[in-house]
């Protein structure tokens, strides 16, 4: 049944965190590919950046990249009073089978890292725990069930993640989704999905985004920790590319199919996975993390993606066109 109509839904008003964003744009934590040298990059060129703790193996090591990451932020804004950098964000996969997920989050307090990212579930105590050092949670969602479900367990804002995102993905319309949530949510919005231009971020603030939440983009940047031939592969496709298959990990998500084809495998013919044993396991060399740096997570809005570059240099490029689509309907 559809949910009634909230009509005391709060006004759009962010919290004092993402006030300090100067470009609506929350680049998306990439499994294995995010690490501090994006993050930093990303965040000094204004925008968010983001990484998901599972990058840091072993798990000591998240604390010694959250030292990095908050210390080159505090020296930026130190040098540059005018400008200082975008917050970041840590992405937590809050599903069952992430044994890490306590450690990670007493890391996460230690730096009173200021935005939460949760996905695979949302968790009462997770974000009751956020909001202990003053942070806030974005949860991303890939349907109104679900966006009600993470508001009401506690999640300042949500990431409506639509068909066309690189990795785990939904099928659903990103007009459908934010029309539906903005029916009875006023929080932060970052739309999610083949978001991959200026022109882009424009269209997703205008159906009532707060923020472009960006991921497949970035994997084509020199501060990537992705191989060359994974950059390249960016570079070289469109979204007629990019398969959508639950066979990996039980969840439906996004991936380049060349990848699927390097690994010996018919990316046209692959079969389903059970979505009970859905997996996304923390140990090192664990077959999850075998399944994603072999199988390649990417979204459909790649074909605007034709070079490696600095993330700075993108993230101009996204201000640029930003500001041309902006000029154009005013002119129109």
């Amino acid at each position: 049944m559809r949910p009634p109509i909230d009509m005391t839904a709060p006004a759009r008003v962010l919290p004092p965190v993402l006030q300090r964003i100067t470009f609506p744009v929350i680049g998306a934590p990439l499994f294995i590919i995010s690490n501090p040298k994006l993050v930093i990059a990303q965040c000094i060129a204004g925008v968010v950046g983001a990484m998901p703790a599972l990058n840091a193996r072993p798990a000591a090591q998240l604390d010694e990249w959250l030292a990095e990451i908050t210390e080159a932020l505090a020296a930026h804004d130190r040098a540059h009073p005018d400008a200082p950098a975008a917050p970041f964000a840590i992405n937590q996969i809050v599903h069952r089978s992430n044994d890490r997920l306590e450690h990670d989050m007493q890391v996460c307090a230690k730096y009173e890292v200021p935005i939460v990212i949760t996905s695979l579930g949302a968790r009462e105590d997770v974000n009751q725990g956020v909001h202990a050092w003053g942070g806030i949670v974005l949860h991303d969602v890939i349907n109104n069930v679900f966006a009600h479900k993470a508001i009401e367990k506690g999640a300042d804002g949500l990431i409506p993640v639509a068909a066309g995102a690189g990795g785990h993905a939904s099928v659903k319309s990103p007009f459908a989704m934010v029309a539906e949530i903005r029916e009875w949510f006023g929080g932060p919005l970052a739309l999610s999905g083949a978001i991959a231009s200026g022109g882009a971020i424009l269209a997703a603030r205008a159906m009532g985004a707060d923020f472009a939440y960006i991921g497949s983009a970035f994997i084509a940047t020199d501060e990537a920790r992705a191989v060359e031939s994974y950059k390249q592969m960016v570079i070289d496709c469109n979204s007629d590319d990019i398969v959508y298959s639950n066979f990996y990990t039980g969840v439906h998500g996004n991936y380049l199919k060349g990848s699927i084809r390097n690994a010996g495998m018919d990316p046209d013919h692959l079969p389903q996975s059970d979505p009970s044993k859905m997996s996304f396991a923390s140990g090192d060399g664990d077959a999850a993390a075998k399944a994603w740096k072999d199988i390649w997570g990417c979204g459909q809005g790649i074909g605007a993606i034709r070079e490696v570059v600095p993330a700075a240099a993108l993230v101009a490029r996204f201000k640029r066109e930003y500001a041309e689509a902006r000029a154009r309907i005013c002119a129109g």
